[in-house]
Order: C-alpha cells, then sequence, then structure tokens
C-alpha cells in the first residue's frame, strides 16, 4: 500500500504540479517585454476634448445633459490628426508602448464599428477611421499596441446605467436585454481583436458588474485563443495579468510583481485647455524614477484636441523626457527593481544579474553620495550617459564585525544632470545587502 501511495504521489505531482509551473512559466515569459518597457504612453482622445469637459463623467455625474454632451460630435473634427507625428514623438519620448481610448465609457469608438451608431466615422464631424492609421504607425516603428476598452457603454439603450441617477434596469429582472448587451460589446471587441490583435487589452470599469456578469472567463478565452501572449490588465473584475494603481505613486513597494501606474501630465486625462496645471519635466522624471526603483512601469497620459493636435505643453514633456531617457536607457530598460531606500537615499534599479547597482540623483548631491550597508567590494563607478569614472571611499568598517560600513561616492557638480542624474556601481557580484542591527561592541580580536 506504502508503495501504491507513493506512485500515485508521483502521478499527481507530473499530471497536476508539473502543468502549473509550465504555466507560471509561460506566464513569466509573456510578461517580460512589459516588465521591460517600464514606459507607455497613454491617450485620451474623443468628443469630451471638444468642449473641455471630463470624459464620459460630465453627462453620469448629471453636470451636463447627455444630449448636450452628444453635441461635441460635430466638433470633433481631427482635421489636423498626424499619426505619424503621434508615432513619433512617442517613440522619442522613450516609450516601448502605448494604449488608446479605443472607446471610453461614453460609447464613442474610434473605428468604423458595425455595433451601435457612436463612432467617429458615421456619426462626427471627423468622418473616418482615427484609429487605424495611428496603430499602424505604432507597429511601423515597433511600438507596442495597447487597445483601452470601456467594458460600460452609458450611451447605449441596452446597458445597465445611463447616469449615476437612472438605471435602466438589472440583468437578472431583463436577462434578455443584458445579452444583447454581451453580444454588443464582445461584437466590439472581437473588431478590435481581428483588426488591431493588440500586445495588450486596458480594460475600465468593470466595477458596475460582477465577473460572473460581465462573462469576464469567456471574454479572456476570446482574447487568449487569438494570441496567448497578450497581456490583460487587471480590471476584468481582478483576472487580469498586472495591477494598475492611479495617478498617485504608491508610497510603499506593490507587492504585485507586475504594476503600471497611470498618470495624467496635469489634473486631467482628455484634453481640458482650462487645466494648465501641468507637472514639470522634472517631476515626471522623478516619478518615473520611482517606479522604476519600485519594480513597476508608468503609463503617462496626453490628451489631444479635437483636430488631432498635441497640447504644445505636452510635447515638451514628451520631448523632455526622450532626452533623458535616451541618455539612461541602460538603467531604465531591462532593469530589475532597486534595493530599499535605507541603503540609499533615492530610487535605484538593478541590472538581471544584480551585479550593477544604478543610483537616481536628483539635484546637486553638495559633491557627494552615500551607500549604506553594502558588503559587496564595489568594483567600479561611473556616470551614465558619459561613462566618466568616479572614486568613492568607504568608512566605519572594521575587521572584527561584518557591518560593511559606508561608501561615500565622489560627485562633482559638472557631471550633474539637468533632471536627474544616473550613477552605476559595479559590485564584484549578486547585491549583498546588510540587514543586521549593528549593536555594542563587546569584544575585539
Amino acid at each position: 500500500m506504502r508503495k501504491t501511495g507513493l506512485i500515485i504521489a508521483v502521478l499527481c505531482y507530473i499530471f497536476v504540479s508539473v502543468p502549473a509551473q509550465i504555466n507560471d512559466s509561460a506566464f513569466h515569459k509573456k510578461m517580460e517585454w512589459f516588465k521591460d518597457a517600464k514606459l507607455g504612453i497613454f491617450i485620451h482622445w474623443g468628443i469630451y476634448s471638444v468642449n473641455g469637459i471630463d470624459e464620459s463623467w460630465s453627462f453620469f455625474n448629471n453636470y451636463i445633459s447627455h444630449d448636450d454632451y452628444l453635441k461635441q460630435l460635430d466638433g470633433f473634427t481631427a482635421d489636423r490628426y498626424e499619426p505619424d507625428h503621434w508615432a513619433e514623438l512617442i517613440q522619442n519620448s522613450g516609450a516601448k508602448y502605448a494604449v488608446i481610448t479605443s472607446k471610453h465609457h461614453d460609447g464613442f469608438a474610434l473605428w468604423n464599428t458595425e455595433y451601435g451608431n457612436l463612432n467617429a466615422v458615421k456619426h462626427s464631424a471627423a468622418g473616418r477611421d482615427v484609429l487605424t492609421p495611428f496603430v499602424d504607425e505604432l507597429r511601423h516603428r515597433g511600438v507596442k499596441v495597447g487597445v483601452y476598452f470601456s467594458l460600460p457603454d452609458w450611451s447605449y439603450e441596452d446597458y445597465t446605467h445611463h447616469t449615476r441617477s437612472v438605471i435602466r434596469y438589472k440583468p437578472e429582472s431583463d436577462p434578455e436585454r443584458w445579452e444583447k448587451f454581451l453580444d454588443y460589446y464582445q461584437g466590439q471587441l472581437r473588431e478590435l481583436l481581428g483588426k488591431y490583435n493588440p500586445d495588450l487589452w486596458w480594460f475600465d470599469g468593470d466595477w458596475e458588474h460582477s465577473g460572473e456578469e460581465w462573462q469576464v472567463d469567456k471574454v479572456r478565452s476570446l482574447l487568449l485563443k487569438k494570441n496567448p501572449g497578450v497581456i490583460l490588465n487587471s480590471r476584468l473584475r481582478g483576472k487580469g495579468d498586472y495591477e494598475t494603481p492611479e495617478q498617485g505613486p504608491p508610497v510603499l513597494r506593490p507587492a504585485a510583481k507586475y504594476w503600471e501606474l497611470c498618470l495624467t501630465m496635469n489634473d486631467s486625462w482628455g484634453y481640458q485647455p482650462n487645466d494648465t496645471n501641468y507637472k514639470t519635466p522634472q517631476q515626471i522624471i522623478d516619478i518615473f524614477a520611482d517606479c522604476i526603483s519600485k519594480g513597476g512601469n508608468l503609463l503617462l497620459d496626453i490628451g489631444p484636441k479635437p483636430d488631432g493636435t498635441i497640447p504644445e505643453e505636452q510635447e515638451h514633456i514628451l520631448k523632455e523626457l526622450g532626452r533623458w531617457t535616451d541618455k539612461h536607457k541602460e538603467a531604465i530598460y531591462g532593469t530589475e527593481r532597486g534595493i530599499p531606500y535605507d541603503h540609499y537615499y533615492g530610487p535605484t534599479a538593478l541590472s538581471k544579474d544584480s551585479t550593477l547597482l544604478y543610483l537616481f540623483v536628483k539635484g546637486n548631491a553638495n559633491g557627494q553620495l552615500t551607500l549604506k550597508g553594502i558588503s559587496n567590494k564595489i568594483n567600479r563607478i561611473w556616470v551614465v550617459g558619459n561613462g566618466t569614472k568616479l572614486n568613492h571611499q568607504v568608512t566605519s568598517k572594521v575587521f572584527w564585525n561584518k557591518y560593511p560600513g559606508l561608501a561615500y561616492i565622489d560627485l562633482p557638480a559638472h557631471l550633474l544632470d539637468k533632471y536627474c542624474t544616473v550613477l552605476a556601481v559595479l559590485l564584484d557580484g549578486p547585491v549583498d545587502l546588510y540587514r543586521e542591527t549593528t549593536g555594542a561592541i563587546e569584544k575585539t580580536l
């Protein structure tokens, strides 16, 4: 009986545990490009840009009527839209992927969908498909394509919600009507899947219904069958591949292995001419460095105007960001999250093999930086982007204690970057952090 039990146990391991490990390995492999990319650009573009109002929420929250909201269709002209310029700006910013709102909660679709009666081709002044040429330009430049898609559609007559105060019906009270909506939104997904086969799907609005009501498992199967390597964000009632904190950089390192901060340049997702509260390039780069240090990505948003041009302030930020990412690319792409802030007063990153430690230096360090609790020998330190070798000194290290001492790094002011200087610290092996409590001297040799 014992041998029989052992055989059964081995078979259980082979047929249950091993496939799970294989699946886990396949998952991490498909996430590799996303983790290494670090920077993406979000694009919120729709009829809400015409009057500079909140996308979808302005009528949902009863700030304006739905009819007045839809009057913006006449102003969405896209008559100065240059998708090649968009793609060039995005590529030159250093972003490795872009995510565009194919359809927000208002139901306005940027492509020529056969479903519903609200799209750029048939119902707006633009009179054309504005999604396809942009996707084509991204593909041409080797930038990964992400498609944002809202699960809710507050304009569609067979969706449950119309405004915050008006609920048309509940799925259980009118299942045939709900089924009609499911056919509608899943039909649009099949269109987008067939036309573009995105590298990434960015869903939104899942809070209004349960996973069962959305038929999340069915949707996942549909998308993965077409492309097993496609990446899905977490807003599918938690059945996605990575987390999406919004606006605020995480104070603590997220527990999730894969995550992405979506962030506006000012305080608005779409174009609002009266919102001039733009973050500076310095602030954007600071936030980006923090994301890198904590092992995440930054998805930075732009909001084009209704004519298709990108506001000058946003172009400026993208260009300044691009100058910085190009100079410091070795410390950005393909790196791992850095060491805890206990060891260095700022963001850090590590090479894949953990033998290179990158230090992000904001402003002027007044001549010296300090590394604490690094047990490795430091072989070399240089400035990323120009290769200048730097001197360092180790103090407070004694032979009778494992405490590794303090490493002081000289950083002359003339080597400082305009926004954020990055140093590369070459160690004699994978980084070894000293995390013990240092007490009183009890004996010496």
